[in-house]
């Protein structure tokens, strides 16, 4: 889904390093939003290019799709799959400057970092566990506080792509996590903002998507 505009996959650093280098936003799990969107509009019998969505693909790993007219206009997922929403092991968004208090003031390597943020932190880093199904059935108190962090991030960033969309047919929700637990999906519409939108849970499916595009860039159809 190659369709955000350029202020949506550029980031706010020297022009050069975008150009020279390719440092930009590239979003991930464009196969699952692109399925989704196609099955969301099969499903409240709107046409492809006319339907606006936001997709909430939550598993380990985790992303967030605004659609508009049926195409990507911003995705949280950005130059790696490390930023954006809060996952099973990964940090997601986090201020910038940590990755320097990291080096410069606790004497973490380049690999210390990169390990750090991707292996060892997100749900995992805050409570020891990054399997949402031995969360869900904990009380300790740090499981309850790795859920609220990343439910609370999925709010933000629905509350982000509202304003982008301008309206919503409907929030999808899907992944291991999307598909199968209705408490976390409650958790995240609990706002009164989002009282009025639609949720549809649809289960994704990558490979068949993929299957697709490829006939497509052949010539054919499935």
């Amino acid at each position: 889904m190659k369709y955000a505009p350029k202020e949506a996959f550029m980031y706010a650093l020297p022009k050069e390093m975008y150009e020279k280098h390719g440092i930009r936003r590239y979003g991930f799990h464009g196969s699952s939003h692109s399925y989704i969107t196609k099955e969301a509009a099969r499903l409240l019998n709107k046409d492809v290019d006319e339907i606006n969505l936001i997709s909430l693909h939550l598993g380990n790993g985790a992303s967030s799709c605004a659609i508009k007219n049926g195409k990507s206009i911003d995705t949280s997922m950005g130059f790696t799959p490390l930023e954006g929403l809060v996952m099973g092991s990964r940090s997601g968004d986090i201020d910038p400057a940590i990755v320097l208090f990291m080096q410069r003031e606790l004497g973490m390597s380049l690999d210390e970092v990169d390990k750090c943020l991707n292996k060892e932190s997100g749900l995992l880093g805050i409570c020891h566990e990054n399997d949402v199904r031995k969360i869900l059935a904990s009380n300790d108190e740090d499981a309850i506080l790795a859920l609220n962090v990343m439910t609370r991030r999925i709010v933000k960033y629905i509350g982000a792509y509202i304003a982008l969309l301008g309206s919503v047919d409907a929030v999808v929700f899907t992944g291991g996590i999307g598909e199968n637990s209705s408490y976390i999906r409650e958790k995240i519409m609990d706002s009164k903002m989002f009282e009025n939108l639609k949720v549809l849970v649809i289960k994704t499916d990558e490979e068949l998507e993929i299957a697709s595009q490829t006939m497509e860039v052949l010539g054919s159809s499935i």
